[in-house]
């Protein structure tokens, strides 16, 4: 197989699994329409950016040894599950009827006391955009499965006499760019929903939802046998 054929069939292989849904495209949407768009991209820079780390990691052997260690991969693994269930149960905790309540009654007692133009300003966002960056970083960096994935799918796509390392980095970076675009194109499509989604009792819908999705995903990486 050439550098170009092995290109050509990574790149359509990398773009079928980036628009598979999944846990990464639950929090991209999830983020656009409760956060915003900027948050949401940088969540979706977050990700590629993990995607980049076990990509480097592969290239130089080190995650290996999640394929050969089982302490090792079960360390992360169970990490990785508490992270998913710590964010997916920040997002219910956002959606309980006596915290909602409490919120409300602060925003209406803070827009009571200022200006009009203060009113008609949104509630500020409850996590910055590098907070975000950091959350989808930390998702797929903790993941020890995206690492197994690495190792066992980027050298198939590595031709015979290339550089290990660098065509593996091209391959990561590859996949990391069809991210970033599949991340932004779901960013556009929430656009035109933009006041629909910003109803409260549709954003505690997808709070809901997204954080039973984080839950479940942690629960299963918790109690899967290698």
């Amino acid at each position: 197989m050439t550098a170009t054929a092995a290109l050509l069939a990574f790149t359509l292989a990398a773009a079928i699994l980036t628009i598979t849904p999944g846990l990464d495209t639950a929090l991209v949407l999830r983020t656009a329409a409760v956060e915003g768009g900027r948050r949401a991209l940088m969540a979706g820079l977050g990700i590629c950016a993990g995607c980049l780390v076990w990509g480097a990691l592969a290239a130089l052997g080190l995650g290996s040894l999640l394929a050969v260690s089982t302490l090792a991969y079960d360390t992360l693994r169970i990490c990785a599950a508490a992270y998913l269930f710590y964010l997916g149960a920040k997002l219910l905790w956002r959606t309980f009827p006596r915290r909602k309540a409490a919120a409300g009654a602060l925003q209406s007692e803070i827009q009571s006391k200022a200006g009009p133009e203060t009113r008609s300003q949104p509630a500020p966002a409850t996590t910055s955009a590098a907070g975000w960056f950091l959350r989808g970083c930390l998702t797929n960096a903790l993941n020890p499965k995206v690492g197994v994935f690495y190792i066992t799918f980027l050298p198939q796509f590595i031709p015979a006499g290339a550089d290990v390392l660098r065509f593996s980095l091209l391959l990561a970076t590859i996949h990391a760019v069809l991210g970033v675009l599949w991340f932004a194109l779901l960013v556009a499509a929430t656009r035109p929903l933009t006041r629909w989604l910003s109803r409260p009792a549709v954003m505690r819908g997808l709070d809901r939802m997204t954080g039973a999705v984080f839950i479940a995903f942690g629960l299963r990486l918790a109690l899967e046998k290698r």
